[in-house]
C-alpha cells in the first residue's frame, strides 16, 4: 500500500481530474463508486462514467459525473451540509466532504460579504459537483496514505464564465483557496484550477516535497475535458511506498513548510544603529532568524548584508519594520522551502539545577545541545560548564530513548 501521494498538476486540477487520476493509479476502487453515491443519497440524480483516455501524448483515465436532471444549480451551503450530515456515508468520508464544502463556503462568504450558512452555491451546487466532492473524499479516505505533496500550480490566464458573470482567472474563490501555494504562469490561457480542485488541495494540505526514503510505486493520469495546445490537460498521481534504506542510516522524518526570506544591504548606516535594528528585528515574534555579513561595495564602502527569515503571515509587517529601522530603500522577498528536523526540549537536572536541552532526530540518531544561557547563568567556570554540558546532553538523550 502507498505511504505517500504526489500530485503533478501538468494541466491543472478539477474535481473530476482528481478522481480520474486517483482511479488510474488505484483502479481497484472504481467498482465501489456507485455505492458511495447511493450512500450519499442521490443515486437517481447523477450518472458516473469512467473510461480510458489517450490525448495523443499520454494515456490515462477520464472520469465524468453527469446530472440526470437539468435543474437550477442554486443550493445553499446549509442545505448541502444538512443533506450530507444525514447521509449514510461513513464518518470519515462524510467529514471529508463536509470539510471541502466548508472551505469553499468560507471563501465565498468572505468574497460576497455573507455569513457562511447563507452562502449559495451555483456551479459547486450542481449535483455533478456535489458528487465530485463526495467521491474525492471517498478516495482520499480509501487510499489511507500518511502524506501528500503537490507540484507548483499553473495559475492560468484570461477570463472564465461563471454564474456571477465573466471573472478573471483564477476565479476569486480559487485564488483565495490557493493562497500559500506555489504558482507559476506557463503562458497558456484558460482556467487551470477550479474552485473544487483548489478546495481539495486545501483540504489535503500537501507539502511541496516528497519525503526521503520512499520509492515510486505507481503513476496514474487523470484527464480533464479541456484541450490545451501542446500540453496534456492532466494531473499525474504518483504513489510512493517505503523501501529498504541503504547503509547504516535510519529513515528520518522532518516537517516541511515555507517561510519568507527578506534581504537587503546597508552601507550608509552606522554599525551601532545596525546592531540595534537587527536586535529589534530579532525580537519580533514572527522572525525566525536574522543574520548579517560584512562586505565592501561601491566606492570601497564597507556595508552589511542583512537576511531575515520570517513566517509567511508576517511578511508585510516585518518588511515595514525593515524600512522603519534601517536606511534601506528596497527589500528582496523570496519564498523558500524549509525542512525541519523533529526535535523537542527536555529539562534535566544536574547537581540539582535545571538545564534545557534540545534533542533532535537525525539520520544517524539522536543529537542534543544544552541551552547555553542556562550554562552561563549557572555561574560555573569553563571546565565545570563543559562537564555539566556533557552530563545534561546524555541525560536528555536517554530520556527520549526511553519513550
Amino acid at each position: 500500500m502507498a505511504n505517500h501521494i504526489h500530485l503533478d498538476l501538468v494541466g491543472g486540477l478539477s474535481g473530476d481530474m482528481f478522481i480520474a487520476g486517483m482511479l488510474d493509479a488505484f483502479p481497484e476502487f472504481t467498482g465501489g463508486l456507485d455505492q458511495v453515491i447511493v450512500a450519499a443519497g442521490f443515486p437517481e440524480l447523477v450518472e458516473l462514467t469512467c473510461q480510458p483516455h489517450n490525448d495523443g501524448i499520454l494515456t490515462g483515465t477520464r472520469f465524468e459525473v453527469t446530472s440526470v436532471k437539468h435543474e437550477h444549480h442554486h443550493r445553499h451551503y446549509a442545505a448541502i451540509k444538512e443533506s450530507l450530515s444525514a447521509s449514510d456515508l461513513n464518518d470519515a468520508v462524510k467529514q471529508g466532504a463536509l470539510s471541502i464544502f466548508a472551505l469553499i463556503a468560507e471563501v465565498e462568504a468572505e468574497i460576497h460579504g455573507k455569513k457562511v450558512e447563507e452562502v449559495a452555491f451555483h456551479e459547486v451546487g450542481a449535483w455533478d459537483s456535489i458528487a465530485d466532492i463526495v467521491l474525492a473524499a471517498h478516495l482520499i479516505d480509501a487510499v489511507k496514505v500518511s502524506s501528500w505533496s503537490v507540484s507548483a500550480i499553473p495559475i492560468g490566464r484570461g477570463l472564465v464564465d461563471t454564474a456571477h458573470g465573466r471573472l478573471p482567472v483564477p476565479a476569486p474563490a480559487t485564488a483565495k483557496l490557493l493562497q500559500g501555494f506555489e504558482v507559476f504562469d506557463d503562458g497558456i490561457d484558460g482556467e487551470r484550477v477550479t474552485p473544487t480542485g483548489a478546495a481539495i488541495l486545501k483540504y489535503l494540505a500537501p507539502s511541496r516535497q516528497i519525503p526521503a526514503g520512499l520509492s515510486v510505486s505507481v503513476a496514474g493520469y487523470g484527464f480533464g475535458k479541456k484541450v490545451f495546445p501542446g500540453l496534456s490537460n492532466t494531473v499525474r498521481v504518483s504513489t510512493y511506498s517505503s523501501g529498504e534504506v541503504d547503509g547504516p542510516l535510519s529513515p528520518v522524518e522532518w516537517h516541511e513548510d515555507q517561510v519568507m526570506r527578506l534581504s537587503f544591504e546597508l552601507d550608509d548606516q552606522t554599525p551601532e544603529s545596525i546592531a540595534l535594528a537587527v536586535e529589534q528585528l530579532r525580537d519580533h515574534e514572527s522572525v525566525l532568524d536574522v543574520t548579517q555579513q560584512a562586505f565592501w561595495g561601491k566606492k570601497n564602502r564597507q556595508g552589511f548584508a542583512i537576511v531575515v527569515l520570517v513566517k509567511m503571515e508576517a511578511t508585510d509587517e516585518v518588511t515595514e519594520q525593515c524600512f522603519s529601522l534601517t536606511t534601506t530603500l528596497g527589500v528582496r522577498r523570496e519564498r523558500v522551502d524549509r525542512a525541519i528536523l523533529q526535535r523537542e526540549e527536555i529539562v534535566v537536572y544536574v547537581n540539582e539545577r535545571a538545564y534545557r536541552v534540545k534533542v533532535a532526530r537525525r539520520p544517524a540518531g539522536l543529537t542534543a545541545k544544552v541551552e547555553m544561557d542556562d550554562l552561563i547563568e549557572s555561574g560555573l567556570n569553563r571546565a565545570e560548564m563543559e562537564t555539566v554540558r556533557v552530563q545534561a546532553e546524555l541525560l536528555a538523550v536517554k530520556e527520549v530513548e526511553k519513550r
